[in-house]
């Protein structure tokens, strides 16, 4: 969980896409401990971030760029996922 952390809590990230939001179970699923360090995140459904625009900024001339850099400051995210997504335990790709 550590380069997860260590994702979604960069400066960068966190700046402009805040906390991790989404829902969770209400107790340890079955096969973990209610005492792991990383239960906060087992515990989770939904892995989700928001952004909200001001209908002013939306409306600005300097809107598309706030959207590029919103893109930008996640994509650390997008790639920490894919990654693990498509791979084994043992870091085999499961892309064939």
């Amino acid at each position: 969980a550590a380069p997860f952390r260590k994702v979604i809590n960069a400066k960068k990230f966190k700046n402009v896409w805040g906390d991790l939001v989404g829902d969770g179970v209400k107790t340890a699923p079955k096969g973990f401990s209610k005492e792991d360090p990383n239960i906060d995140l087992i515990r989770k459904k939904q892995f989700i971030f928001v952004r909200n625009f001001k209908d002013s900024e939306i409306n600005s001339p300097g809107f598309m760029n706030e959207v590029n850099k919103s893109f930008k400051a996640i994509r650390p995210f997008f790639d920490h996922m894919s990654e693990i997504l498509t791979t084994d335990l043992n870091g085999q790709s499961l892309l064939k």
